[in-house]
């Protein structure tokens, strides 16, 4: 980390452009924008950036400002929150000065520039910072092309234009991945557009093969082994009879959202369990978004340039999900799950853009949090298969009470309740899933009005909250006299 002096020198120093200074403690995208503007490094010093919280911009002098715990947690935060992409490497800590305390954030330049916050490439010009323009923006890209190691960021020789679904990539892609006053401002042809994002090579005129991993017309033409394999055996074992198999093909705009539907519809199914002579209820085999989140890893994660498929198996008392390629980088089998490394960095960062990796290195704890709230055992991570990753995911307990057993946490009770509360009992019995926000738009109920009914659900024992607030899911205690 830097030196007192050295921050000393940086704080009278206006006008370097390695520096920024603020005496605000709560403008997140402001910090996030100056971070972006460091990890792209736009002068190619090759040196890191400092954000300076506590310290005035204009006269670099240390203004008096709270520093708690929570203010470094929630900038260190930044860092894995997903609006900065790729990750930056930086560090957060909090430096007392003979002037008073302040928080320094050191900056590493990145290796694969360009560097974006919630879509806008941010650079340092001069003192200060500002967006990307089109020159800018390609002295970035040459800098990345210069770092290349990953397979996905490598050119696709012999692949052209006409490889790539360009409606899929302009309609839907891009207006995820930029802010709309960006893409309207943007008159650059289309392979300029897919260069930025890091999907097409303009030194070879071709796609990368990120590029055809997401968009396509016929990836396995180019990569054969890019598909997910999913059989469902009718018993324990490989040995079993089939009962059925299907095969999700294509770029993966397409097959990720089939893969969210199938879990959602498919794997994440209700089974009526008998909980007392009259009563049963509905429990889950598999919790949806831990399943969802082992498959996105396995897509994100997996080796693309072998011939063998992700194999998504099902039996009667697990799923299995191998995928080829082991652990990658810096990860390995003694500091697995808590370290993380990018075998796809530009698929990676498409997932986040298009919503299907939400956080970074959390996924496997979050994983193991949902199967245990759903009654499932934690997540079995084999890691000593060298050249592929293995996972399996042992069915609910719950869904295997025996007729005339009762669950010791169920009551055997039905209730009464309001109106609005009935409304939104029913809602939840039928869409397990949702969020209140989501309650709130499926039943044109006010906020006050969906938390009210909430409260009195809880209240009386007829629901509790599994899992996280975003992707847990309601879980029915009791019945209702008016349902």
């Amino acid at each position: 980390m830097i030196s007192k002096k050295e921050i000393q020198r940086l704080l009278s120093d206006l006008e370097s452009d390695r520096v920024e200074r603020t005496i605000s403690i709560d403008k997140m995208d402001k910090f996030g924008e100056a971070i972006c503007s460091f990890s792209n490094d736009l002068p190619d010093y090759q040196k890191p950036g400092y954000l300076i919280i506590g310290a005035d911009d204009k006269t670099g002098k240390v203004v008096p400002i709270k520093i708690t715990d929570a203010l470094l947690k929630n900038i260190a935060s930044i860092r894995t929150e997903g609006n900065i992409q790729p990750q930056p490497s930086m560090s957060v800590e909090k430096v007392e000065l003979d002037d008073g305390p302040v928080v320094v954030v050191e900056v590493q330049p990145a290796h694969f520039p360009p560097v974006k916050y919630k879509g806008k490439i941010c650079v340092r010009v001069g003192p200060r910072r500002g967006v990307a323009n089109e020159d800018d923006e390609r002295k970035l890209y040459e800098k990345r092309a210069s770092h290349v190691q990953t397979f996905d960021a490598m050119p696709c020789l012999g692949g052209s234009l006409e490889d790539l679904d360009i409606r899929l990539f302009r309609q839907i892609y891009l207006q995820k991945a930029y802010p709309e006053d960006v893409i309207e401002n943007d008159k650059r042809d289309v392979r300029f557009q897919l260069q930025s994002l890091g999907f097409y090579d303009m030194k070879h005129d071709c796609p990368t093969y990120a590029g055809i991993l997401m968009f396509g017309n016929n990836v396995e033409r180019r990569l054969p082994g890019a598909y997910v394999q999913y059989v469902r055996f009718s018993g324990k074992g490989r040995g079993a009879d089939i009962a059925s198999d299907y095969k999700f093909s294509g770029n993966l705009m397409t097959v990720l959202n089939q893969l969210d539907t199938f879990v959602s519809t498919t794997i994440a199914k209700k089974r009526p369990v008998p909980v007392s002579a009259l009563r049963e209820e509905n429990v889950f085999e598999y919790p949806s978004w831990a399943i969802r989140e082992l498959l996105m890893n396995a897509v994100c994660h997996r080796d693309y340039e072998g011939n063998g498929p992700i194999q998504f198996y099902q039996y009667d008392d697990r799923i299995e999900i191998l995928n080829p390629g082991g652990l990658y980088g810096k990860a390995n089998p003694r500091n697995f799950p808590w370290v993380n490394d990018y075998r796809n960095g530009v698929v990676a960062e498409a997932m986040k853009v298009i919503g299907f990796v939400n956080r970074f290195s959390r996924g496997v704890q979050r994983v193991q949090e949902e199967l245990k709230a759903n009654g499932n055992e934690e997540a079995d991570f084999n890691l000593d298969l060298e050249t592929a990753f293995l996972v399996k995911v042992n069915v609910s307990k719950s869904s295997f009470v025996s007729k005339g057993e009762t669950k010791n946490e169920t009551k055997n009770e039905t209730k009464n309740v309001s109106k609005g509360a009935t409304a939104v009992y029913k809602a939840i019995v039928s869409f397990p899933n949702e969020t209140r926000a989501q309650l709130i738009i499926r039943l044109n109920l006010s906020e006050s009005t969906i938390n009210r009914a909430i409260s009195e659900l809880k209240q009386k024992g007829i629901i509790e909250r599994q899992g996280g607030k975003r992707y847990g899911y309601w879980r029915i205690l009791n019945k209702i006299d008016n349902d």
